[in-house]
């Protein structure tokens, strides 16, 4: 695969599985032996893990979440995306009930595409600040 078609899996992850939250995109673009570096510890760092923190965590509590990629740069079988996941906070985050407020999660990710499936990823956000400002009210 050249680096437009690696951008490409990735933009389609955030936009189909992040943004739209459709489970059979997610499973098309999840390799078998996945891993994510980001989780905070071996026994949440398969794939389901992922899936449930988009789909238990963020979608409920993200009311019409959009994905928008800023930039994307591509290094051998690796990924970077900087972004933001935002939307209206409609639901429980992290404790922090609804406010209605909009929020916007910054998020700087790499993922490893191995035969069009994201097979590694490791990534920082700013979520926890997020959380942190909608407490204060």
């Amino acid at each position: 695969m050249n680096s437009n078609d690696l951008k490409a899996v990735v933009a389609r992850f955030n936009r189909d599985v992040i943004q739209d939250g459709k489970r059979d995109a997610f499973d098309a673009l999840m390799a078998p032996d996945f891993i994510n570096w980001s989780a905070p510890n071996e026994a949440l760092r398969g794939a389901e893990t992922m899936w449930n923190t988009f789909a238990s965590v963020l979608r409920p509590a993200i009311g019409t979440m959009r994905v928008q990629i800023h930039e994307q740069l591509c290094d051998g079988d690796k990924v970077t995306t900087r972004k933001t996941i935002s939307g209206k906070h409609v639901g429980t985050l992290a404790g922090v009930e609804a406010t209605g407020k909009e929020i916007a999660i910054d998020v700087i990710d790499i993922v490893r595409v191995r035969d069009g499936r994201y097979v590694e990823h490791w990534g920082v956000n700013t979520l926890a600040a997020v959380v942190a400002q909608l407490g204060q009210r």
